[in-house]
C-alpha cells in the first residue's frame, strides 16, 4: 500500500474528518428549515390581558415549529408581554445586543445601569443588552411589549456585549413626540412610492441606519379607515403588534388574517401581504422587522406586488 493511500485512509479517520460532510445536491441552495408560520399570539395575549396574571414575562415562542432549541418568536427574534402588577418590581436580563419595549398600558419606570427612564403609555424606549434591567409599576397594572435578537445570538452562540460596550444607547421616544410626528406624516400626500403612513425609531449613534437596534428596524403603522396598505413584499420577517385592531384584517399569502387588538402576528419573510382597514378608528399597530440584516447586506427585497 503506497504511502499516499496510508495517509488518505488515515486523514478519514480523525475525529475531526468524521465531522465532516459533503453535500452535493444538485440545487445547492435547497435546504431544510422549517418555513416560518403565519401565526397569530392569542392564547399569549389573553394572558398577558387577565387580570389575575401575576408580574412576570410571557413569551412568544414557537420553536417547535421552528425547530430551534432555544426561544424564538422568528428565526432572529424573540418577542415577550411584559407584565407588571401596581407598585410591583420585576428584573430581567437578556441574552440580547439590545432590548426594545413599548408601552401598552400604565406608566412606570425602569432601569439599566445608571440610566433611567419613566415611561408611560404609547412610548417606546430601549437598553442595551447584557445587563440586567429593572421595571417597576406606577400606582396601576402595566403592560409592556418587549423585543431581542436573542435567537440570533443562540444561533451563532454568541454572548451579549459588556456593560459599557454595546453599539446600542439608551434611547426613549415618548408618545407625545410620536403623536406630533404623525401629524407631519398624515398630512403628507400618497404617492406612487409610499409604503405606509408610519414612524420608524431609530437613534443617533446608528445613523444612517434606519435600525432601532442594529439587527432590528421598528415603526408604529397607521392607516386611516377605509384605507388599504398597498401590498409588498421583503426579505425580513415581520411581526406585528395590534394597538388599535378592529375592524383591521391583513391578507398574507392570499390567507386572510383578521386583527385582534393587543394581540401580536407573524408576516413571514418574502410573502406578499397588504393591510385593509374596515373599522371606524385609525388602524395602529407596533411593526417589528429584522430588516436590519438585509439593509447592512444591501439585500431589502421590497418591492411592490
Amino acid at each position: 500500500m503506497s504511502a499516499s493511500v496510508v495517509r488518505v485512509k488515515a486523514d478519514r479517520e480523525t475525529p475531526y474528518a468524521r465531522r465532516a460532510r459533503y453535500l452535493t445536491d444538485e440545487n445547492g441552495f435547497a435546504f431544510s428549515w422549517p418555513a416560518v408560520p403565519i401565526h397569530q399570539f392569542l392564547a399569549e395575549r389573553d394572558r398577558a390581558f387577565a387580570a389575575a396574571s401575576p408580574t412576570g414575562l410571557i413569551a412568544l415562542d414557537i420553536c417547535a415549529e421552528l425547530c430551534t432549541n432555544y426561544p424564538a418568536t422568528t428565526p432572529t427574534l424573540l418577542c415577550r408581554y411584559v407584565k407588571i402588577r401596581a407598585g410591583e418590581p420585576l428584573r430581567t436580563a437578556f441574552a440580547a445586543s439590545g432590548e426594545i419595549y413599548y408601552v401598552m398600558s400604565g406608566a412606570g419606570e425602569s432601569r439599566n445601569g445608571n440610566d433611567v427612564i419613566d415611561w408611560g403609555r404609547g412610548d417606546v424606549f430601549c437598553f442595551p443588552g447584557g445587563g440586567e434591567t429593572s421595571h417597576r409599576a406606577g400606582g396601576a397594572n402595566c403592560l409592556l411589549f418587549a423585543v431581542t435578537n436573542e435567537p440570533l445570538l443562540a444561533f451563532e452562540r454568541l454572548r451579549a456585549p459588556l456593560p459599557g460596550q454595546a453599539v446600542v444607547e439608551t434611547t426613549h421616544w415618548p408618545a407625545a413626540e410620536i403623536d406630533r410626528r404623525f401629524e407631519e406624516v398624515w398630512s403628507r400626500p400618497l404617492s406612487a412610492d409610499t409604503t405606509g403612513s408610519s414612524v420608524q425609531f431609530s437613534t443617533t449613534v446608528l445613523a444612517p441606519s434606519s435600525n432601532t437596534i442594529p439587527s432590528i428596524n421598528t415603526a408604529i403603522n397607521t392607516l386611516a379607515p377605509g384605507g388599504d396598505q398597498r401590498a409588498h413584499r421583503h426579505n425580513g420577517v415581520a411581526v406585528t403588534l395590534a394597538i388599535q385592531g378592529e375592524g383591521i384584517h391583513s391578507t398574507i399569502d392570499g390567507r386572510r388574517v383578521d386583527w385582534s387588538t393587543g394581540a401580536a402576528q407573524i408576516t413571514p419573510a418574502t410573502l406578499l401581504h397588504s393591510h385593509h382597514s374596515r373599522g371606524s378608528q385609525r388602524m395602529r399597530s407596533f411593526v417589528i422587522q429584522d430588516e436590519g440584516l438585509h439593509h447592512y447586506t444591501r439585500t431589502p427585497g421590497f418591492s411592490f406586488g
